[in-house]
């Protein structure tokens, strides 16, 4: 036969999807409109199941390891979860399974300072590279006269990667990096190469090519030529973000010619 029903001030036993926590009937119905305040309301509460060997309990079919946010909830009157926790999905579930609308609200504000948490620490890393090459076209000279000519033509590649989303999306604006393209990912790829003296534009556009340009806060618009002029950019992006410095590769000694940059925040 089952034992009678535990009383206040007196230990309970709770088996919550197999896992077993002791509490007493103060901690569960400290929320009276809970399930639990309204399942363990003094005169309203069912005597427990027996164990195996004597002990006696009662049975909850949920979740084992979130139930001891919600009892620590329950003890405390606040939630206080470990660093990192990632379960604020399953916890909230369960609150509303419990109806602890206590614990829901504060649920639903730790959510609203998760989603607008400033970040602090990053890595940015910026590298470029060029590839000259020699393009060979006719010059017309006259009305029947071209003229077999080449000009050399630099072009550049470049990687960005930064764990800050907004200096990412700063970075992306400036450069002109179409909304959409690789959104959601941490780096982006530029390819440009400027058009060099002596080429025609219309030799310049059937080989494919693209200049880069850049957009200022003011909306003026400037070509990027070399490496000096794109890493300058990046620098003052970086400095503007909080980023320091921390490596240049290969020439320390030569910052705007070198080819990749490393910076970090802490």
């Amino acid at each position: 036969m089952p034992s009678q029903a535990p009383s206040f001030g007196g230990p309970v036993t709770l088996n919550v999807g197999g896992t077993l926590y002791a509490t007493t009937l103060e901690t569960l119905t400290r929320f009276p409109d809970s399930m639990l305040g309204a399942m363990f309301r003094e005169g309203a509460a069912l005597p427990p199941n027996s164990g195996s060997q004597g002990s006696n309990y009662y049975f909850i079919d949920r979740d084992g390891k979130a139930f001891r946010h919600i009892l620590n909830f329950l003890r405390l009157g606040c939630l206080d979860l470990p660093r990192g926790y990632g379960e604020t999905a399953l916890l909230r579930a369960e609150a509303d399974f419990y109806q602890i609308q206590p614990l829901l609200e504060a649920l639903r504000e730790l959510e609203v300072t998760q989603g607008t948490e400033v970040i602090t620490a990053a890595l940015f890393h910026a590298d470029v590279d060029a590839t000259p090459r020699l393009v060979h076209f006719s010059a017309r000279r006259g009305p029947h006269h071209y003229e077999l000519s080449a000009a050399r033509v630099d072009t550049f590649r470049a990687n960005i990667f930064c764990t800050d989303p907004i200096c990412l999306g700063v970075l992306r604006a400036r450069f002109g990096v179409a909304e959409g393209e690789g959104e959601g990912s941490p780096h982006f790829h530029l390819e440009w190469a400027p058009c060099p003296e002596g080429l025609p534009e219309v030799e310049y556009r059937r080989l494919g090519l693209q200049q880069l340009w850049v957009v200022g806060e003011a909306g003026e618009k400037r070509e990027v030529v070399g490496t000096p002029g794109f890493l300058e950019e990046v620098l003052q992006v970086a400095l503007e973000h909080g980023f320091r410095l921390d490596s240049v590769f290969p020439d320390p000694e030569d910052l705007l010619n070198s080819r990749s940059l490393r910076f970090v925040r802490h």
